[in-house]
């Protein structure tokens, strides 16, 4: 009941986050509205870029939906495709009274105090759903942008596959460059029903002066399918996030891609959980991160094994740049029964100088070749996807990787 739900956040006011700085919320005001767009086209001239560096297209070209909210207002939010639905979170809420049942049901209200400042002042966030058997090929867009100074964007977001349905997302967020310091709080509940497909790519767009709590849960029932991609390339000031996929279905797979760089002072702690409670379900975790300057990166991977015939695997590999940066892999295996199958790997280290000397050799001078051998790094397979999505995906991450180059 949405009673129980107020009495829990305000017991969980005050309750620290296990992982991650605190943050004082109070120091963060609530800001302005905004008008709404009738085109993304409208959007100032001053943020486009902004919107392109997270991934979203203004001309919604090769888009099925797009969704914009802004600071604490949805200023913009179209559907292009059938079997599609799409919406501010707040709006459905009132539209449709059995999303009750999927209101902070995959992640506790009172885990924290961001999840229940969430619950006590939310401000929006986006609630995506795909009819049953419905194929959404060309992927959704959405975009939590920040444009105003000392703010904090409370958003709750709710994304759902019903059975055998296909669905792509495209999210990002996003501050503008004349904001110095804000706080975003974001969380985010996926359900994956039976033989249903999410394809989920996320790219953080931040600045130095931005903290960032995403708190975010999968569910994935029999034969689902649920498929992460997140990019980080840009500095902030710190971010702390430990999405857990549960696969409770038979034959529920997860796979879960990051690819960090970390510059600056930033401190960053992030990671992945996956809970094997589904008979011949399978996750596997993959990681990148390179560190340089004064960054902090805290890697983690864990997998639980509940299940009989389940499948993990955490592959988790940092690169270091500098002597004052840090970068610590943390990699979990939890196996409550025998007959299941978990392993990880983990490295972390720095350019070897024969690898420098290999490239230059050939023409290239230093820091081409460092670039390079960068790239190489950071270079995973975007496996899931649509051909086509897959394409943009790659040059998501392109374009990102050309910004710390």
């Amino acid at each position: 009941m949405k009673e129980d739900r107020i009495e829990r956040a305000e017991r969980a006011r005050a309750k620290k986050a296990a992982l991650g700085e605190d943050i004082a919320i109070e120091d963060y005001g609530t800001g302005k509205e905004h008008d709404a767009l009738t085109s993304l086209d409208e959007i100032p001239e001053e943020y486009k870029q902004n919107l392109l560096d997270a991934g979203i297209e203004p001309s919604e070209r090769e888009r099925s939906g797009s969704f914009l909210q802004r600071d604490r207002s949805v200023i913009f939010s179209k559907v292009k495709y059938p079997g599609l639905e799409l919406m501010s979170t707040t709006d459905a809420i009132e539209k449709y009274g059995w999303l009750k049942e999927y209101l902070w049901k995959a992640i506790p209200v009172d885990q924290d105090k961001y999840t229940a400042e969430v619950e006590l002042d939310q401000t929006h966030g986006y609630f995506i759903r795909s009819e049953a058997g419905s194929k959404v090929t060309m992927p959704v867009q959405s975009c939590l942008f920040i444009t105003s100074d000392k703010i904090r964007q409370n958003v709750h977001n709710i994304v759902i596959a019903e059975e055998n349905s296909e669905l792509h997302l495209i999210t990002g967020c996003a501050v503008s460059h004349s904001v110095s310091s804000a706080l975003h709080l974001g969380v985010s509940e996926f359900y994956v029903k039976k033989g249903a497909k999410i394809t989920f790519t996320m790219i953080h767009s931040w600045s130095s002066g931005v903290e960032v709590r995403p708190r975010s849960a999968v569910v994935i029932e029999d034969d689902g399918t649920y498929v992460s991609n997140y990019i980080l390339m840009t500095p902030v000031k710190s971010l702390q996030t430990y999405p857990t996929t549960y696969c409770v279905g038979k034959n529920a797979r997860a796979t879960s891609q990051s690819i960090v760089y970390a510059s600056g002072d930033t401190k960053i702690d992030v990671g992945s959980r996956a809970v094997l409670q589904g008979e011949g379900s399978k996750a596997e975790i993959i990681s990148r991160a390179i560190a340089t300057d004064n960054a902090r990166i805290i890697a983690r991977g864990d997998v639980i094994g509940e299940a009989a015939n389940a499948k993990g695997h955490i592959e988790c590999r940092g690169l270091m740049l500098s002597d004052t940066a840090t970068i610590d892999s943390i990699p979990e295996l939890k196996a409550t029964r025998r007959d299941l199958e978990l392993s990880h790997e983990a490295a972390v280290g720095k350019i070897a100088e024969e690898e420098i000397q290999y490239l230059m050799a050939r023409g290239l001078s230093e820091d081409e070749a460092t670039s390079v051998i960068i790239r190489g790094f950071l270079n995973v397979d975007i496996t899931g996807l649509p051909d086509a999505l897959a394409k943009e995906t790659k040059k998501m991450f392109d374009m990102s990787l050309e910004k710390v180059m």
